[in-house]
């Protein structure tokens, strides 16, 4: 009998972390479930033109059949291609500077009206320009995405660095660290949150200025897929590739969202 009731003491935490999580995930389902049942039902009923809107078994059924035949995976990886290329540079580029510039006063001044200049100014409204350019290959579909994603990064970095608290910054001072340890083991730590939160924006815009550049000159990927389904008329395929588009964002938000996690740590739980 002791026995027993050890053992049920035991992996009654267990049991609960269990409950918690399954409670987290129906909690989070709810609302996808409603979507989808009203996207299955609205068109069967009459509700909507199932002309237009295919009931969502239909065009499960068309993504199915893409997946199959491989239609999908070469548009899908067309674009994730793209997108994860430009998102790349534009972090690579954009951290780095985002830096300097929110470390140098007298830098930030004189960059600072350009920086304006060029993060109010559409990427879409470039387009044209990049073309003219660059051609219709895949150079330019490629900076088109590193344009619109390098803009939130730099500014969200040249925030971190210039937000630092200060009193992190006294105490360091007072503990006798040089500008430069001062600027790497502070500084640099503490600007991480406010850095990820311009590279989820950029991840955003990678997929977005993406599906436009693909809709002019390309021959695949999703937004390719959405264009050319659109003017054949082949409705389900068309949802079937921008439901692929929303997984797509998704995954490459999870994936920035896993990084950042993993990166501040150090920070617990927050």
């Amino acid at each position: 009998m002791g026995t027993l009731s050890t053992r049920i003491t035991a992996a009654s935490p267990q049991t609960s972390a269990v409950i918690v999580m399954l409670r987290r995930i129906l909690s989070s389902s709810v609302a996808i479930v409603v979507f989808g049942a009203l996207w299955e039902i609205l068109p069967r009923v009459g509700w909507v033109n199932a002309t237009f809107l295919p009931p969502f078994s239909t065009v499960l059924g068309a993504l199915f059949d893409m997946t199959r035949s491989g239609e999908l995976s070469e548009h899908l990886f067309a674009s994730a291609a793209r997108a994860i290329s430009g998102f790349v540079i534009a972090v690579a580029i954009g951290v780095p500077l985002g830096v300097v510039i929110g470390w140098y006063r007298t830098l930030a001044e004189i960059l600072n009206p350009l920086l304006e200049l060029f993060r109010n100014t559409a990427p879409l409204a470039l387009l044209p320009v990049f073309v003219l350019v660059l051609g219709m290959g895949e150079t330019s579909k490629v900076s088109m995405v590193v344009y619109s994603c390098i803009w939130p990064v730099v500014l969200n970095t040249v925030s971190g660095v210039r937000n630092t608290d200060p009193l992190l910054i006294r105490s360091a001072l007072s503990m006798g660290l040089t500008p430069f340890q001062l600027f790497r083991k502070v500084v640099l730590p503490a600007s991480v949150p406010t850095v990820f939160t311009g590279i989820r924006v950029a991840g955003a815009y990678s997929i977005l200025v993406l599906i436009a550049a693909e809709m002019v000159g390309a021959k695949a990927g999703l937004g390719y897929l959405v264009n050319y389904s659109q003017y054949t008329f082949e409705i389900p395929k068309m949802y079937a590739g921008i439901l692929s588009l929303a997984l797509l964002g998704l995954a490459f938000n999870h994936a920035v969202l896993l990084a950042e996690k993993r990166l501040t740590a150090w920070q617990g739980e927050r």
